[in-house]
Protein backbone atom coordinates (compact mmCIF):
# COMPACT_ATOMS: atom_id res chain seq x y z
CA UNK A 1 0.00 0.00 0.00
CA UNK A 2 3.02 2.10 0.93
CA UNK A 3 4.14 1.85 -2.81
CA UNK A 4 1.28 2.97 -4.34
CA UNK A 5 0.70 6.21 -2.89
CA UNK A 6 3.81 7.28 -2.55
CA UNK A 7 4.14 8.43 -6.37
CA UNK A 8 0.83 10.25 -5.75
CA UNK A 9 2.49 11.95 -2.88
CA UNK A 10 5.44 12.75 -4.72
CA UNK A 11 3.00 13.80 -7.70
CA UNK A 12 0.98 15.86 -5.02
CA UNK A 13 3.79 17.84 -3.38
CA UNK A 14 5.25 19.10 -6.91
CA UNK A 15 2.16 19.93 -7.59
CA UNK A 16 1.36 22.49 -4.78
CA UNK A 17 5.16 23.33 -4.70
CA UNK A 18 4.61 24.72 -8.84
CA UNK A 19 1.51 26.56 -7.40
CA UNK A 20 2.50 27.96 -4.57
CA UNK A 21 2.50 31.49 -4.42
CA UNK A 22 5.97 31.70 -4.49
CA UNK A 23 6.18 29.94 -7.30
CA UNK A 24 3.75 32.25 -8.95
CA UNK A 25 6.00 35.56 -8.21
CA UNK A 26 9.00 33.77 -9.76
CA UNK A 27 7.36 32.76 -12.60
CA UNK A 28 6.35 36.39 -13.09
CA UNK A 29 9.53 38.02 -12.40
CA UNK A 30 10.77 35.66 -14.96
CA UNK A 31 8.31 36.17 -17.72
CA UNK A 32 8.83 40.44 -16.90
CA UNK A 33 12.60 39.73 -17.80
CA UNK A 34 12.22 37.55 -20.47
CA UNK A 35 9.77 40.18 -22.44
CA UNK A 36 11.54 43.13 -21.23
CA UNK A 37 13.85 42.93 -24.58
CA UNK A 38 11.01 42.61 -26.81
CA UNK A 39 9.44 45.46 -25.61
CA UNK A 40 12.31 47.44 -25.83
CA UNK A 41 12.92 46.03 -28.84
CA UNK A 42 9.18 47.62 -30.52
CA UNK A 43 9.19 50.89 -28.57
CA UNK A 44 12.74 51.96 -30.07
CA UNK A 45 11.35 50.79 -33.37
CA UNK A 46 8.24 53.09 -32.96
CA UNK A 47 10.52 55.96 -32.25
CA UNK A 48 12.16 58.66 -33.87
CA UNK A 49 15.68 58.46 -34.83
CA UNK A 50 16.84 61.58 -32.76
CA UNK A 51 15.12 59.88 -29.77
CA UNK A 52 16.97 57.10 -30.00
CA UNK A 53 19.98 58.44 -30.53
CA UNK A 54 19.34 60.84 -27.27
CA UNK A 55 18.07 58.83 -25.07
CA UNK A 56 17.04 55.28 -24.14
CA UNK A 57 13.91 53.51 -24.81
CA UNK A 58 12.39 53.73 -20.99
CA UNK A 59 11.78 57.50 -20.99
CA UNK A 60 9.13 56.70 -22.98
CA UNK A 61 7.53 56.99 -20.12
CA UNK A 62 8.10 60.42 -19.39
CA UNK A 63 8.48 61.95 -22.64
CA UNK A 64 6.02 59.93 -24.90
CA UNK A 65 6.70 60.22 -28.46
CA UNK A 66 5.72 57.39 -31.36
CA UNK A 67 5.94 57.55 -35.58
CA UNK A 68 5.62 54.77 -37.95
CA UNK A 69 7.82 55.98 -40.31
CA UNK A 70 10.80 53.19 -39.43
CA UNK A 71 8.45 50.62 -40.30
CA UNK A 72 7.36 52.69 -43.91
CA UNK A 73 11.08 52.97 -44.72
CA UNK A 74 11.75 49.46 -43.95
CA UNK A 75 9.03 48.00 -45.81
CA UNK A 76 9.03 50.12 -48.70
CA UNK A 77 11.57 52.63 -48.73
CA UNK A 78 14.11 53.76 -51.14
CA UNK A 79 16.82 51.64 -50.26
CA UNK A 80 17.01 48.17 -52.02
CA UNK A 81 18.17 46.85 -48.70
CA UNK A 82 15.51 47.87 -46.36
CA UNK A 83 12.51 46.68 -48.62
CA UNK A 84 10.75 44.09 -46.33
CA UNK A 85 7.88 43.70 -47.82
CA UNK A 86 9.03 41.54 -50.86
CA UNK A 87 11.28 39.74 -48.30
CA UNK A 88 8.30 39.01 -46.00
CA UNK A 89 6.27 37.65 -48.69
CA UNK A 90 9.64 35.34 -49.95
CA UNK A 91 9.66 34.15 -46.09
CA UNK A 92 6.05 33.08 -46.43
CA UNK A 93 6.66 31.23 -49.68
CA UNK A 94 9.98 29.11 -48.79
CA UNK A 95 8.25 28.18 -44.70
CA UNK A 96 5.13 27.24 -45.32
CA UNK A 97 5.80 24.48 -48.22
CA UNK A 98 8.91 23.57 -46.19
CA UNK A 99 6.58 22.89 -43.11
CA UNK A 100 3.65 21.00 -44.93
CA UNK A 101 6.19 18.53 -47.11
CA UNK A 102 8.57 17.37 -43.98
CA UNK A 103 5.61 16.63 -42.17
CA UNK A 104 3.15 15.03 -44.89
CA UNK A 105 6.31 12.87 -45.58
CA UNK A 106 7.45 11.97 -42.20
CA UNK A 107 3.76 11.27 -41.33
CA UNK A 108 3.59 8.76 -43.80
CA UNK A 109 7.16 7.35 -42.88
CA UNK A 110 6.38 6.87 -39.15
CA UNK A 111 2.94 5.40 -40.03
CA UNK A 112 4.92 2.59 -41.76
CA UNK A 113 7.67 2.15 -39.47
CA UNK A 114 5.22 2.10 -36.85
CA UNK A 115 2.19 0.14 -38.12
CA UNK A 116 3.43 -1.91 -40.75
CA UNK A 117 5.57 -4.97 -40.80
CA UNK A 118 8.57 -5.11 -43.78
CA UNK A 119 11.75 -6.55 -43.61
CA UNK A 120 14.20 -4.31 -42.37
CA UNK A 121 12.00 -2.14 -40.97
CA UNK A 122 13.93 -1.74 -37.94
CA UNK A 123 17.40 -1.01 -39.66
CA UNK A 124 15.45 1.81 -41.74
CA UNK A 125 14.53 3.09 -38.58
CA UNK A 126 17.82 3.52 -37.34
CA UNK A 127 19.00 4.80 -40.36
CA UNK A 128 16.96 7.84 -40.32
CA UNK A 129 18.13 8.53 -36.59
CA UNK A 130 21.22 8.13 -37.37
CA UNK A 131 20.97 11.08 -40.06
CA UNK A 132 20.12 13.23 -37.57
CA UNK A 133 23.90 13.79 -36.22
CA UNK A 134 25.04 14.72 -39.73
CA UNK A 135 25.96 18.39 -39.51
CA UNK A 136 24.34 20.39 -41.73
CA UNK A 137 27.23 22.15 -43.31
CA UNK A 138 28.62 18.92 -44.23
CA UNK A 139 25.54 18.41 -46.51
CA UNK A 140 25.30 21.79 -47.99
CA UNK A 141 28.06 21.40 -50.71
CA UNK A 142 27.02 18.02 -51.99
CA UNK A 143 23.11 19.51 -52.29
CA UNK A 144 24.73 22.80 -54.32
CA UNK A 145 26.61 20.00 -56.03
CA UNK A 146 23.58 18.40 -57.23
CA UNK A 147 21.52 21.10 -58.13
CA UNK A 148 24.47 22.72 -60.06
CA UNK A 149 25.69 19.73 -61.27
CA UNK A 150 23.67 16.85 -61.63
CA UNK A 151 25.20 13.42 -60.90
CA UNK A 152 27.25 11.87 -63.02
CA UNK A 153 28.63 8.03 -62.44
CA UNK A 154 31.52 7.07 -64.27
CA UNK A 155 30.60 10.13 -67.28
CA UNK A 156 27.19 8.41 -67.22
CA UNK A 157 24.58 11.28 -66.17
CA UNK A 158 22.21 9.94 -64.00
CA UNK A 159 20.68 12.75 -62.68
CA UNK A 160 20.77 15.99 -64.90
CA UNK A 161 21.78 19.76 -63.68
CA UNK A 162 18.33 21.39 -62.31
CA UNK A 163 20.11 25.20 -63.38
CA UNK A 164 17.38 26.50 -61.26
CA UNK A 165 17.28 30.45 -61.19
CA UNK A 166 14.62 33.42 -60.52
CA UNK A 167 12.00 32.07 -58.72
CA UNK A 168 12.64 28.56 -59.29
CA UNK A 169 15.18 28.59 -56.45
CA UNK A 170 11.78 27.82 -54.05
CA UNK A 171 12.06 24.66 -55.47
CA UNK A 172 15.98 23.77 -54.02
CA UNK A 173 15.06 25.98 -50.88
CA UNK A 174 11.96 23.78 -50.26
CA UNK A 175 14.07 20.60 -51.09
CA UNK A 176 16.68 21.44 -48.88
CA UNK A 177 14.46 22.36 -45.65
CA UNK A 178 12.88 19.06 -46.56
CA UNK A 179 15.80 16.75 -46.30
CA UNK A 180 17.08 18.42 -43.21
CA UNK A 181 13.77 18.37 -41.67
CA UNK A 182 13.10 14.94 -42.01
CA UNK A 183 14.99 12.30 -39.69
CA UNK A 184 14.00 14.53 -36.44
CA UNK A 185 9.82 14.67 -38.14
CA UNK A 186 10.62 10.82 -38.68
CA UNK A 187 12.04 10.24 -35.42
CA UNK A 188 9.27 12.19 -33.14
CA UNK A 189 6.35 10.97 -35.14
CA UNK A 190 7.30 7.63 -34.71
CA UNK A 191 7.88 7.79 -30.96
CA UNK A 192 4.22 8.98 -30.73
CA UNK A 193 2.68 6.70 -33.60
CA UNK A 194 4.10 4.02 -31.68
CA UNK A 195 2.66 4.72 -28.22
CA UNK A 196 -0.81 4.45 -29.79
CA UNK A 197 -3.20 1.68 -28.67
CA UNK A 198 -2.53 -1.22 -30.87
CA UNK A 199 -6.26 -2.75 -30.14
CA UNK A 200 -7.36 0.27 -32.40
CA UNK A 201 -5.52 -0.52 -35.18
CA UNK A 202 -5.95 -4.15 -35.16
CA UNK A 203 -10.07 -3.22 -34.81
CA UNK A 204 -9.85 -1.40 -37.82
CA UNK A 205 -7.89 -4.02 -39.83
CA UNK A 206 -10.31 -6.47 -39.11
CA UNK A 207 -13.01 -4.16 -40.30
CA UNK A 208 -11.13 -4.37 -43.40
CA UNK A 209 -10.16 -0.93 -43.36
CA UNK A 210 -6.89 -0.31 -45.29
CA UNK A 211 -3.72 1.22 -44.38
CA UNK A 212 -4.78 4.62 -45.86
CA UNK A 213 -8.17 4.50 -44.18
CA UNK A 214 -6.36 3.64 -40.98
CA UNK A 215 -3.96 6.80 -41.53
CA UNK A 216 -6.62 9.06 -42.54
CA UNK A 217 -9.52 8.38 -40.33
CA UNK A 218 -7.85 6.85 -37.16
CA UNK A 219 -4.11 8.14 -36.71
CA UNK A 220 -4.03 11.73 -38.05
CA UNK A 221 -6.43 12.49 -35.45
CA UNK A 222 -5.20 11.12 -32.55
CA UNK A 223 -1.88 12.64 -33.34
CA UNK A 224 -3.28 16.35 -34.37
CA UNK A 225 -0.57 17.33 -31.47
CA UNK A 226 2.14 15.99 -32.07
CA UNK A 227 1.88 17.12 -35.69
CA UNK A 228 1.08 20.85 -34.49
CA UNK A 229 4.49 20.83 -32.18
CA UNK A 230 6.51 19.74 -35.02
CA UNK A 231 4.99 22.24 -37.17
CA UNK A 232 6.06 24.98 -34.89
CA UNK A 233 9.39 23.77 -34.17
CA UNK A 234 9.76 23.49 -38.13
CA UNK A 235 8.34 26.50 -39.05
CA UNK A 236 10.83 28.28 -36.30
CA UNK A 237 13.59 26.51 -37.76
CA UNK A 238 12.63 27.55 -40.95
CA UNK A 239 11.63 30.85 -40.95
CA UNK A 240 14.51 32.27 -38.62
CA UNK A 241 17.32 30.34 -40.73
CA UNK A 242 20.15 32.16 -42.49
CA UNK A 243 22.48 30.00 -43.51
CA UNK A 244 20.36 27.67 -46.54
CA UNK A 245 18.71 30.59 -46.99
CA UNK A 246 22.20 32.42 -48.44
CA UNK A 247 23.34 29.81 -50.33
CA UNK A 248 20.01 28.07 -52.07
CA UNK A 249 17.96 31.32 -52.10
CA UNK A 250 20.64 34.15 -53.14
CA UNK A 251 18.98 35.76 -55.86
CA UNK A 252 17.37 39.69 -55.67
CA UNK A 253 13.39 37.83 -56.10
CA UNK A 254 13.88 35.30 -53.47
CA UNK A 255 15.59 36.44 -50.41
CA UNK A 256 13.82 35.82 -47.00
CA UNK A 257 13.63 37.82 -44.25
CA UNK A 258 16.73 37.00 -42.27
CA UNK A 259 19.03 37.46 -45.43
CA UNK A 260 17.98 41.04 -45.89
CA UNK A 261 18.72 42.02 -42.67
CA UNK A 262 21.66 40.49 -42.83
CA UNK A 263 22.00 43.26 -45.75
CA UNK A 264 20.96 45.57 -43.81
CA UNK A 265 22.93 45.42 -40.79
CA UNK A 266 25.57 45.78 -43.31
CA UNK A 267 23.95 48.58 -45.02
CA UNK A 268 22.20 50.64 -41.74
CA UNK A 269 25.20 49.52 -39.15
CA UNK A 270 23.74 52.55 -36.82
CA UNK A 271 20.19 52.44 -38.17
CA UNK A 272 18.93 51.58 -34.66
CA UNK A 273 15.40 52.79 -35.80
CA UNK A 274 15.52 51.08 -39.34
CA UNK A 275 17.40 47.98 -37.73
CA UNK A 276 14.91 47.49 -34.02
CA UNK A 277 11.92 47.89 -36.92
CA UNK A 278 13.01 45.30 -39.02
CA UNK A 279 13.76 42.42 -36.39
CA UNK A 280 10.36 43.41 -34.78
CA UNK A 281 8.47 42.43 -38.69
CA UNK A 282 10.62 39.34 -38.88
CA UNK A 283 9.49 38.48 -35.39
CA UNK A 284 5.60 38.93 -35.83
CA UNK A 285 4.33 35.63 -37.79
CA UNK A 286 6.72 33.44 -35.18
CA UNK A 287 4.50 35.12 -32.51
CA UNK A 288 1.47 34.39 -34.02
CA UNK A 289 2.18 30.92 -34.82
CA UNK A 290 3.13 29.81 -32.06
CA UNK A 291 0.06 31.64 -29.87
CA UNK A 292 -2.25 29.96 -32.04
CA UNK A 293 -0.57 26.59 -31.81
CA UNK A 294 0.17 26.90 -28.36
CA UNK A 295 -2.60 24.66 -26.56
CA UNK A 296 -1.64 21.57 -29.10
CA UNK A 297 2.24 22.04 -28.50
CA UNK A 298 1.80 22.12 -24.77
CA UNK A 299 -0.56 18.46 -25.88
CA UNK A 300 2.54 17.23 -27.67
CA UNK A 301 5.75 17.99 -25.18
CA UNK A 302 3.38 15.69 -22.72
CA UNK A 303 2.09 13.33 -25.03
CA UNK A 304 3.38 9.76 -23.87
CA UNK A 305 4.74 11.29 -21.04
CA UNK A 306 2.04 9.65 -18.93
CA UNK A 307 0.46 6.13 -19.30
CA UNK A 308 -2.64 4.89 -18.14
Amino acid sequence: MKTDTEPVTAVAKTRKRLTSRTASVVALVIALLWTTPTIGLLITSLRPKEDIDDTGWWTIFTNPSFTVDNYNEVLYGANSSGRLASAFVNSLVITIPSVLFPIAFAALAAYALSWISFKGRDWVFVGIFALQVVPLQMALVPMLSFFSEGVSVGGVTLLPEWGLTGEWQYIQVWFAHTAFGLPLAVFLLHNFMSELPGSIIESARVDGASHGAIFRRIVLPLITPALASLAIFQFLWVWNDLLVALIFASGPTTKPLTAKLADMVGTHGTAWELLTAGAFISIIVPIVVFLCLQRYFVRGLLAGSVKG
